[in-house]
């Protein structure tokens, strides 16, 4: 059976979203159309004023409605030393441990030769300036445990030499190929805390 155009194209929409099959955005569609007018405009506006006002922070890359973003601006962490993320998703998830104090660095990716994704592709360039322009001690390297984690790991590790600052690695207690994202946070709690210097 064929949708109506406008129902289609609703479930075509929800298709694009990661992780969203067929039957997944026809639930969701279906959904949508039995919600009150009153919630469907409040959902659609919360979408729209998320997209317009959610940018980059200039300093870490972070996603914030304010610049710098809300833990630049933080007084009371530790300016000394850096996190190295890929995501903003994966700072999200060091943070809910309530372990680590410093600041962030959002990679926005990782080195993926296979995707077409190089170095000068994601926020590296802006690590270094970072580094070279503030009195950092420590660079945590908190990247995904996967072939395109390791390779900027790598990376990272050869250009932060010069540095002669202490870079770590976060402890894996995490699986092999697993999202950072998805960790418990005691998990992602010793991970942080049980970080070694990387030789």
């Amino acid at each position: 059976m064929q949708y109506t155009k406008p129902l289609a194209n609703l479930i075509d929409c929800f298709q694009k979203l990661p992780g969203v099959g067929p039957k997944s955005a026809q639930r969701i569609a279906f959904y949508l159309l039995k919600m009150p007018m009153q919630e469907v405009q409040k959902f659609s506006q919360a979408m729209i004023t998320a997209k317009e006002t959610i940018h980059y922070c200039d300093i870490c890359f972070n996603m914030s409605a304010t610049n710098p973003c809300e833990i630049c601006s933080a007084t009371n962490r530790d300016n000394s030393i850096i996190c190295v993320v890929a995501e903003t998703k994966d700072l999200v998830a060091i943070e809910n441990t309530n372990e680590y104090k410093g600041k962030y660095h959002v990679l926005q990716g990782l080195i993926s030769p296979i995707d077409g994704i190089g170095a000068e592709d994601i926020r590296i360039k802006e690590l270094l300036h970072r580094i070279a322009q503030n009195e950092i001690k420590e660079i945590i390297i908190a990247l995904n445990p996967s072939v395109e984690g390791e390779a900027t790991s790598l990376y990272l590790t050869k250009l932060l030499k010069p540095f002669n600052i202490k870079v770590t690695r976060i402890a894996f207690g995490l699986p092999i190929g697993s999202d950072i994202e998805y960790a418990d946070e005691i998990t992602l709690a010793k991970a942080i805390e049980c970080r070694r210097e990387i030789d």
